[in-house]
């Protein structure tokens, strides 16, 4: 499929506005913004996760930069290639916005073949593998995307369960940063 027909999807919850990531909460709001979260959602967020994402989030942006991205945010909004049931339904009442893959500046937009915690390596402390594969242990430009890689369900290793699922391997899906709310800035005020 060329690149110009593909989408990415950013899936949220209803009750919540889209393009909103944990890292830019303040400390002391944490906790309430975790427990709310916990409410009709199967996302998993323990104790390791915000230190892990941040470092994560802190790891990309470095590499983004030397591989040539010039970001704009410091942390980035989240997308998958294409669209994934799997991701919609770890929400109760999902919504889903839809941004044309052609929408994206590569300036300003890296991918993972998976996960970016996954594919950075930064949760095997914690028992999180790597992929196996090579080419899902990095990150990369927009501009790099193989418009012909077939992308997965991004559901985990098991099957539609999500019980444990934060501790299984992903299926091969695509990840998008997107390091600039240019590209969404109309979503970011609902």
């Amino acid at each position: 499929m060329p690149t110009s027909e593909l989408c990415a999807t950013h899936d949220h919850r209803a009750d919540r506005r889209p393009f909103q990531n944990l890292c830019e909460v303040d400390d002391g709001d944490l906790d309430a913004v975790l427990a709310s979260l916990a409410e009709g959602s199967r996302r998993r967020f323990g104790p390791h996760y915000l230190p892990l994402r941040r470092a994560t989030e802190a790891r990309a942006r470095e590499l983004f930069v030397r591989a040539g991205g010039r970001p704009v945010r410091r942390h980035p909004h989240y997308f998958v290639l294409g669209e994934s049931a799997w991701f919609a339904g770890l929400h109760d009442e999902p919504r889903a916005v839809t941004v044309p893959l052609a929408e994206l500046p590569p300036a300003v937009t890296s991918f993972t073949w998976t996960d970016s915690i996954t594919a950075l390596g930064l949760g095997t402390h914690l028992g999180v593998a790597q992929p196996a594969d090579p080419r899902e242990r990095g990150l990369y430009r927009l501009d790099q995307l193989d418009p012909t890689a077939t992308t997965g369900t991004g559901r985990a290793e098991g099957g539609d369960d999500y019980e444990g699922y934060q501790w299984r391997l992903l299926d091969h899906y695509v990840e998008i940063q997107l390091w600039s709310d240019e590209p969404v800035r109309e979503h970011l005020a609902r």
